[in-house]
């Protein structure tokens, strides 16, 4: 049974496009279309900038020299790996905002070591340039060609006084923020673990494409190509991500003909013969949240609540309405954990408007169950397309009765 109550096409405010975070994303992606000769231009100005600093610290000539030079050569290890990216099927998308991206902070820890080598000795300082910068170059290599391919399947079991006792739980696998570019390893390795886990139902929520890829009409191809072997006996259902990710006017298409339910501010009620049962409810995430906590508002007005209520929306941002209505669970994803955690620190941004406060993983208040899904994928445009202690994953949760052994 389904029911749709919010018209989808309501015109509200894109808030994630006028976002600081996506501002920034765009501003850094503007090197994206430069010819090679002006990434040179910038990369020297910025080594020729890190001379500057030396030089007028230390008043040695050949050191700052030195410690430009050093800059420089990171700089094109930097340029060789992300071209090398799309030739090995690691990851798509321009390099040169990527390299701008990594350039600027290798900068400015050249600019802070130039103190340090002011205090501790110019030999010291510029030792300490090298180790810094290997350790960037060791991040780099880690974070661009092993994490993002180290998918992993977590475990989670939900109980409910809405589910009956002592029969079988229903098994759910939560995917979300596929960010699709071109179908690599790791989609591959999302498919075999799919078909090993053998879940009952599937649930996705959202972001399918890339960012650099939203209009690219090979990316897709390559995303129906993968959803089309997407399967689970009690059927697949999904929403729509980021309004700037998944378009309105694009990815629905994508869904055309294939086996899954598109959930657009609908809900839907799954019942099996032996008295086990779901209530899906699927919010459209325009992350305006007026309007998506007044289209929650209406889906729980008007749904039933006999049995566990799973609550399908992109981002942990309805988190204290979800509380307030008793929602059972919650599943979404947006903050790809961080995607580029430090220890101690954690996320570095997360893009949700709660900030910090739901990063990734499993939270709970009252009787709901929120989990924060690290997704699978990489953002795009001239986010790091790496991943750093945030590796990708998929989620096999349990729904049971209260009390039920595993």
């Amino acid at each position: 049974m389904t029911n749709q109550f919010v018209n989808p096409n309501d015109e509200i405010e894109d808030v994630l496009v006028k976002s600081l975070f996506h501002r920034i994303l765009l501003l850094f992606h503007i090197p994206a279309s430069w010819p090679v000769w002006k990434v040179v231009i910038g990369l020297f100005l910025l080594s020729g900038l890190t001379v500057l600093a030396w030089f007028f610290i230390s008043g040695q000539g050949i050191a700052s020299l030195a410690a430009g030079l050093i800059l420089a050569l990171f700089f094109l290890i930097d340029a060789l790996v992300l071209r090398s990216l799309p030739l090995t099927g690691t990851s798509y998308g321009p390099w040169q905002s990527q390299l701008f991206a990594l350039a600027l902070p290798r900068t400015a820890f050249s600019l802070l070591i130039s103190f340090i080598a002011a205090l501790a000795g110019v030999p010291w300082g510029l030792g300490l340039l090298i180790i810094v910068q290997l350790i960037g170059s060791g991040a780099l290599f880690y974070g661009a060609l092993i994490e993002p391919f180290r998918l992993q399947l977590t475990y989670l079991t939900v109980e409910t006084d809405r589910f009956p006792e002592n029969v079988e739980p229903i098994r759910i696998l939560h995917i979300s923020d596929l960010h699709v570019e071109r179908l690599t390893r790791r989609e591959e390795m999302l498919l075999e673990l799919l078909e090993e886990v053998q879940a009952d139902l599937i649930l996705i929520t959202g972001d399918y494409l890339n960012l650099s890829y939203v209009r690219d009409k090979e990316a897709h191809s390559h995303v129906r190509r993968l959803l089309s072997q997407i399967s689970a006996p009690l059927g697949v259902y999904a929403t729509l991500g980021s309004p700037p990710v998944d378009e309105r006017e694009i990815v629905p298409e994508l869904f055309a003909d294939l086996p899954i339910h598109l959930l657009v501010n609908e809900w839907e009620e799954i019942k099996l013969a032996d008295g086990r049962g779901l209530v899906l409810l699927g919010i459209d995430c325009s992350h305006h949240l007026p309007t998506d906590r007044q289209r929650l508002d209406q889906l729980v007005k008007v749904s039933p609540n006999h049995f566990p209520n799973v609550l399908l929306y992109h981002a942990p941002d309805l988190m204290p309405e979800a509380v307030g209505y008793d929602i059972d669970l919650y599943l979404c994803g947006h903050t790809h954990g961080g995607q580029v955690r430090l220890p101690g620190v954690g996320a570095i941004l997360t893009s949700s408007q709660l900030g910090k406060k739901y990063e990734m993983g499993l939270y709970r208040d009252g009787r709901t169950h929120l989990y924060v899904s690290r997704g699978v994928g990489l953002e795009g445009l001239s986010a790091p397309r790496v991943r750093f202690l945030a590796p990708p994953e998929v989620t096999l949760i349990n729904i049971a009765g209260p009390g039920q052994k595993m």
